[in-house]
């Protein structure tokens, strides 16, 4: 046969290490969005990449094992990690090996040929599927995982709107909606609210939901009671003690989460503010944190250990063929009351 007519040869990763003059591990960073590569050089390696249309293998793993990978930006969060319990717990029972990925670095996720890269990676370790817990800009992700036939779940989207999207969440608006009711009904009225990121679908849901029980009630929010921030603790120690210190203080503060509802607390507790005897304090989540605070938390129970299984079990029947019976999923939320709620002594 002649040489015109042979199957050419398929690039390497040696050939994108020589086209950009780096080594291959440093290749392999740049794919894989490790944020310990210069900008100047991952641009240089992604353009060696586009020019020798390069793609790396997917063939996948020949053991006979197959995998769920679990990928995140930081976990460093309870709610992070109680989801996890749930996705190990399904693995577990169905034979499953749980891979936990960082996701390549927001700022070059978006990327094709990152995404692209990343995806064959998983493919290649014998992933029947990606769940994603709480990734911004998954949008090129979800592209990859489409072309190249992976199931990929979100749990908790930061956003809805792909069209790949498939997603698993709570009830967010009935479940905030369902605590200022009941603050509302205990006769509270300056009911404060600190809200998660307002990039974040369920931090907006939340905060609907509060504001859709304050129009019911016809009370008029005031803007200096409701605030967007992240979720974590100093954020809500940062809001509780603007609010707290205020001319009009709140008698109940919302929080997003139970990581701003434990800020809360601290900063009520360093001022001398009793809970609930002078203020009320309801968080979202109900993670594991919550039963030990000081007063213990009432909250908004989200069922995170159910998540994780049903994101589980999604990818599965994904990878089966089957389509989802819905591509956005919500299961339910109730209200735990425990000890820091109270009529408003004033």
């Amino acid at each position: 046969m002649s040489s015109s007519s042979a199957t050419p040869r398929k690039a390497t990763l040696s050939d994108v290490a020589a086209a950009s003059g780096v080594s291959k591990a440093t290749v392999s960073k740049a794919l894989n969005g490790r944020d310990d590569v210069s900008a100047e050089t991952r641009e240089r390696v992604l353009a060696a990449v586009a020019e020798l249309d390069y793609r790396p293998t997917t063939s996948p793993a020949t053991d006979g094992r197959r995998a769920i990978a679990v990928a995140f930006d930081i976990p460093a969060s309870p709610y992070i990690l109680n989801v996890l319990q749930g996705v190990l717990a399904s693995a577990t029972e169905d034979r499953l090996d749980l891979l936990t990925r960082l996701a390549p670095d927001r700022t070059v996720r978006t990327q094709r040929a990152v995404a692209h890269a990343w995806i064959a990676e998983q493919r290649a370790a014998g992933v029947i599927g990606v769940v994603g817990l709480t990734l911004s800009r998954p949008d090129a992700l979800l592209d990859a995982a489409a072309e190249a036939k992976l199931p990929f779940v979100m749990v908790d989207p930061v956003d809805t709107a792909h069209r790949r999207l498939v997603s698993i969440a709570s009830s967010n608006w009935a479940g905030a909606r369902a605590a200022a009711d009941y603050l509302i009904t205990l006769g509270h009225r300056r009911i404060a609210w600190i809200g998660g990121p307002e990039s974040s679908v369920a931090a907006r849901d939340r905060l609907y939901g509060y504001r859709a029980a304050l129009d019911a009630a016809d009370l008029k929010p005031d803007p200096a009671l409701a605030v967007s921030d992240q979720f974590d603790v100093a954020a809500g120690a940062r809001h509780a003690r603007e609010m707290l210190t205020a001319p009009h203080p709140p008698t109940a503060i919302m929080a997003a989460d139970d990581e701003i509802a434990v800020g809360v607390l601290a900063t009520a507790r360093e001022l001398g503010i009793r809970v609930p005897e002078d203020l009320s304090v309801i968080g979202f989540d109900d993670t594991p944190q919550a039963p030990w605070t000081t007063p213990p938390l009432t909250t908004v129970r989200q069922h995170l250990e159910d998540m994780g299984r049903m994101a589980v079990q999604t990818v599965e029947s994904l990878a089966a063929g089957q389509p989802p019976v819905s591509r956005h999923v919500e299961l339910a939320t109730t209200l735990t009351i425990r000890e820091t709620v109270a009529p408003p002594a004033r």
